[in-house]
C-alpha cells in the first residue's frame, strides 16, 4: 500500500521531514571500545518485553510483528510478501512498518544499558527515526510514562 509504503519512508532516518533533532545537554557519544557488549535481547528478554509491552511500539501505537514470525509467514507467501534485507523499498511495506525493533531509551551509542528497564518495543520507522538521539534530542515523551497498550494483539505468534 502506497499510503504505508510512504509513511514508514517518512520517519526513516535522518532524512525524514518528521524527526526534528534539538540541542541538549544530553549524554555524549561512548566510544565503541566502551560500550555495554551485546546490545540485543535474548531470545528470553524479548518475550518478557513483548508480554510487558502488549505487542505494541511503545512510541505510536501500532501493532508490531517480531523478526522471526515475520519470517515464517515471507516463507508461506513468499510470492506476495516480498522481504530483501539489501533495501528497504524491496520490502513488504506493512511488515516494514510493523517490524518489531528493541529499542534503547538511553542509547546504546550514548552508553545505555541492555537492562529491561532501558528497552522498549518499537516499530521499525520509531526505532530508525529517533537513531542515536536521546528521547530528549528529538522532543518525544519517554514512553514509560505512559501505559503500554493491551489488546488482543499478539504479534501473529500464533502464526505456524
Amino acid at each position: 500500500m502506497p499510503a504505508i509504503r510512504a509513511w514508514t519512508e517518512s520517519l526513516w532516518g535522518k532524512n525524514s521531514p518528521f524527526v526534528q533533532y534539538r540541542p541538549s545537554n544530553a549524554l555524549p557519544i561512548v566510544p565503541k571500545e566502551e560500550r555495554v557488549k551485546g546490545r540485543r535481547p535474548t531470545a528470553d528478554e524479548k518475550r518478557q518485553l513483548h508480554i510487558r509491552d502488549g505487542y505494541h511500539c511503545r512510541f505510536c501505537g501500532i501493532p508490531v510483528i517480531r523478526g522471526e514470525v515475520r519470517e515464517r509467514i515471507r516463507k508461506a507467501y513468499a510470492d506476495v510478501l516480498p522481504w530483501e534485507n539489501s533495501s528497504k523499498l524491496k520490502c513488504y511495506a506493512a511488515f516494514q512498518a510493523m517490524w518489531a525493533q528493541y529499542d534503547h531509551l538511553v542509547p546504546h551509542a550514548r552508553g545505555g544499558t541492555n537492562d529491561l528497564e532501558n528497552v522498549v518495543v518499537t516499530c521499525a520507522p520509531c526505532n530508525y527515526g529517533r537513531m542515536q538521539y536521546c528521547i530528549e534530542e528529538v522532543g518525544l515523551v519517554d514512553p514509560r510514562t505512559r501505559q503500554p497498550i493491551q489488546s488482543e494483539w499478539d504479534g501473529l505468534e500464533r502464526f505456524r
